[in-house]
């Protein structure tokens, strides 16, 4: 091969090297352009539509607002049972060399620290039975608590420690304003796992799962309004804290929707509207002072609609009222609908107990309702309690006649003669205490308190609050039959 054949060989080969080298330089530098462009704009998204209140809300400082004011509770239940001795009985008398036998348990939620005085918020099932009750809060201090008031109508419980310095309360806010798809928080303790956050939307209001009707006796009248959201909450979170993406309290979580005991959905909360009036009056009275309107209600339901010939499915359908009771000395009748409480519209029967539920005896509010002609009239109402007036108790009252967690009646001539008995005094109401765990029941009449008969509510108020030792009560159920119980204080 010529001297020029081999430089056009090797020309030609240099050309056909450099052309490929060309094309790929010019790709990587394209492509690396455009991977440079994805990358900004993805990072662009995150920062000005994820992060900054757009699809996905920034959610840490809700967060970090809200976990030092969300405590861990644990409790121990301690069963007590009397077994007589029927011998020692029969020479000494009832009671006589009994013995009590115990049986302990354990149990864990969450609660919310409302006030800097050491007031936490939590389920009346957390602590429902508890002889013992400790608050370990986010810093791993731990304070012994006691029950300033318990509410098995909402699920409600008032707890309180005391020593406890720079306690973080958390901020009310306001449930009203909660709207379907909105961002919350659940934050508490489940599986003993302190300090856990998740987070979903509210998908849906005012729900009635029927769950505290299913707790509680009949004597309880069930009051749920529920906040629905798909947050995680499991075993543990009851007692917690729903917050806002502003890290304010909007709900206290309280059950799980599921087959299994552990999450698998949905979550319920009590909203905070209805947790800030009955702890309010936890804290002042010990009790809730709760007003009641007196009627039987319905949802309209497409078949009622038709049924009774109502114009629409908007409102609550009457179904009778009460004799004496708030609604029939306000002038509502049988049929009528009532579609407001204020301002607030009522489409539901767990709508209309929640706004019901936030007021007093005494409280005036107005109510729209469309009476059985088609109008629709305003009218002031004026909520009574449950024996039908409007006093609210006074503290001095409640702690005379509430003791260990049960307030009393006194019976009537002809209860005594159906028992009969010629004393004693019977439960009217029971939540969170003594006589709760020895598994007393509203209506168990008292006849004798450590052998001595009782006679009067003042009498038994004042031999329970005033024993400092063992107490041995003597007790005629309501079918009739009589037994003893006892326990140490």
């Amino acid at each position: 091969m010529n001297r020029k054949l081999l430089l056009t060989v090797i020309g030609v080969a240099l050309v056909s090297g450099a052309l490929p080298l060309a094309t790929y330089l010019t790709f990587t530098k394209s492509s690396k352009k455009t991977s440079e462009q994805v990358l900004d704009g993805a990072n662009y998204y995150a920062k000005t539509v994820g992060l900054n209140g757009g699809i996905l809300p920034d959610l840490t400082q809700a967060s970090q607002m809200s976990i030092n004011s969300v405590v861990h509770v644990t409790t121990k239940v301690v069963s007590t049972t009397f077994q007589r001795d029927l011998f020692q009985e029969f020479f000494y008398g009832p009671g006589a060399g009994g013995k009590e036998y115990k049986q302990f348990g354990s149990g864990a939620g969450s609660g919310v620290i409302i006030s800097s005085e050491g007031y936490i918020v939590t389920n009346n099932h957390v602590i429902e039975n508890a002889s013992e009750i400790q608050v370990i809060l986010n810093d791993n201090s731990e304070y012994t608590a006691k029950i300033i008031g318990a509410d098995p109508s909402t699920d409600l419980a008032v707890l309180k420690i005391d020593g406890a310095s720079n306690l973080v309360p958390m901020k009310f806010g306001n449930s009203d304003n909660l709207k379907i798809g909105e961002w919350v928080l659940a934050v508490g303790n489940p599986f003993n796992l302190t300090s856990t956050v998740t987070a979903g939307i509210v998908s849906a209001k005012a729900r009635n799962i029927n769950l505290l009707s299913e707790r509680n006796d009949k004597n309880v009248v069930p009051i749920e309004s529920f906040i629905q959201t798909d947050a995680a909450v499991n075993p543990g979170n009851s007692g917690g804290a729903l917050v806002n993406t502003v890290g304010e309290l909007v709900g206290i979580n309280t059950a799980i929707a599921s087959q299994t005991g552990a999450y698998s959905g949905y979550s319920f909360a009590i909203p905070v509207d209805l947790v800030e009036k009955v702890v309010k009056d936890l804290i002042d009275y010990g009790l809730v002072q709760r007003a009641y309107l007196g009627v039987q209600i319905s949802a309209i339901t497409q078949d009622l609609k038709e049924k009774e010939n109502l114009p629409n499915l908007r409102g609550v359908y009457i179904n009778s009222v009460v004799d004496g009771g708030t609604a029939d000395k306000s002038g509502f009748k049988t049929g009528d609908v009532i579609l407001k409480v204020g301002v607030k519209e009522v489409n539901s029967p767990a709508q209309l107990q929640e706004e019901i539920g936030k007021q007093r005896p005494g409280d005036k509010v107005v109510i729209t309702v469309r009476k059985r002609n088609g109008d629709e009239v305003t009218l002031d109402v004026v909520l009574r309690n449950k024996d039908g007036n409007t006093d609210l108790l006074s503290k001095t009252e409640i702690a005379k006649n509430f003791a260990l967690g049960a307030t009393f009646v006194e019976l009537t001539a002809k209860e005594k003669k159906d028992l009969n008995i010629s004393y004693g005094v019977k439960i009217k109401t029971l939540s969170a205490g003594k006589l709760k765990t020895l598994g007393m029941t509203e209506g168990t009449v008292i006849t004798k308190v450590n052998n001595d008969p009782v006679e009067s509510v003042d009498e038994i108020s004042e031999k329970l609050n005033g024993v400092n030792k063992g107490i041995l009560l003597e007790i005629v159920t309501p079918s009739g039959s009589r037994e003893y119980k006892g326990f140490g204080l």
